[in-house]
């Protein structure tokens, strides 16, 4: 079964078309929580509530998640609370490509 690093790591070259920063970089991932060692819950969200790749952005990460060996179920679970804040949830990498200093 994955842990919780390999399910981010999984999902890490995962990039916003639009900004095409991955979205573990860009802290849109929010929890990853293992569940029966078989069902993955990722809790993430868009860069805006508007964001027209949100249902694209799902798709990849369940995609993505569900090729890790012993995982049967994905959820993902889009969550507004606390807003995406870049300057604080970036990673250092993409706060340089996003030109936050």
């Amino acid at each position: 079964m994955p842990t919780k690093d390999e399910v981010m790591a999984k999902i890490a070259p995962i990039e916003d078309p639009e900004i095409r920063v991955g979205v573990v970089d860009l802290g849109l991932i929010y929890e990853v929580v293992i569940l029966d060692n078989r069902i993955i819950n990722v809790f993430m969200t868009l860069t805006t509530p508007g964001c027209p790749y949100g249902p694209q952005l799902i798709g990849d990460v369940k995609k993505a998640v569900l090729e890790l060996d012993g995982v049967e179920k994905v959820d993902v679970e889009m969550v507004w609370d606390p807003p995406w804040n870049p300057v604080e949830m970036a990673s250092e990498y993409a706060k340089d490509i996003l030109g936050i200093w």
